[in-house]
């Protein structure tokens, strides 16, 4: 390991390794609560789709009705004559610090009767029924849209803060710990070392003491 074993390297790296440890359980909070959130919005997708499915049915069951009573070609002119289309403001909402769409349509099926751009007068009621289908089911499509999307986003940001957590947690945090323990061992391999030669050059000094006495002595 290219590290220095000092004992500013091992205060810096007990510092970093509590950071580390601090982040980890912070991602791990978003991570829990990212999952209780998309499971939120995925409770909500299912009615959504539901709602979509089933407002969808009913307007092609409309549609083939208004068929046999009109014309195709006259349903298309109809079809045709309809310019109108609902207006869709866009913003921003932020969930767990997940930035996703907020769509405010405006209701395609509340319009009324006589603005639809066809001549109400000459058309049956089923193309009036199967029109109105449909615009509910342009209403499902920008509400399933906006909830699609941020269950797309949700996703990726749990996937995100799961790697973010894994790659704390069994490589960073584990590889700093080793260096911890590396860095911990040479010091105190250093210590032994420092404590050995003191107490050999301590030796050397009262052998020499020793000595100088039984010269002393003898003469």
């Amino acid at each position: 390991m290219n590290i220095k074993p000092t004992r500013s390297e091992l205060i810096k790296l007990k510092r970093q390794i509590i950071l580390a440890k601090g982040g980890h359980k912070l991602l791990k909070k978003k991570r829990d609560g990212l999952i209780l959130a998309f499971f939120e919005v995925l409770k909500e997708s299912k009615s959504v789709r539901q709602e979509l499915n089933g407002n969808y049915v009913v307007a092609v069951e409309n549609m083939n009705i208004a068929r046999i009573i009109e014309s195709d070609l006259k349903i298309k002119s109809i079809a045709l004559a309809i310019q109108g289309r609902p207006d869709i403001r866009v913003q921003a909402k932020n969930i767990m610090g997940v930035v996703v769409p907020k769509i405010t349509p405006e209701k395609a099926a509340t319009k009324d009767l006589f603005d639809r751009g066809y001549g109400t007068l000459t058309t049956s009621n089923a193309v009036n029924e199967a029109t109105e289908a449909y615009e509910k089911v342009v209403d499902n499509i920008i509400i399933a849209a906006e909830v699609e999307i941020t269950i797309r986003r949700l996703l990726e940001e749990i996937e995100k803060t799961k790697r973010r957590v894994n790659a704390l947690e069994f490589e960073i945090i584990p590889r700093m710990e080793r260096i911890r323990k590396f860095i911990t061992l040479r010091l105190e391999e250093a210590e032994r070392e420092t404590v050995f030669r003191t107490k050999k050059i301590k030796g050397k000094n009262k052998k020499k003491e020793l000595e100088k006495i039984a010269n002393i002595a003898q003469n």
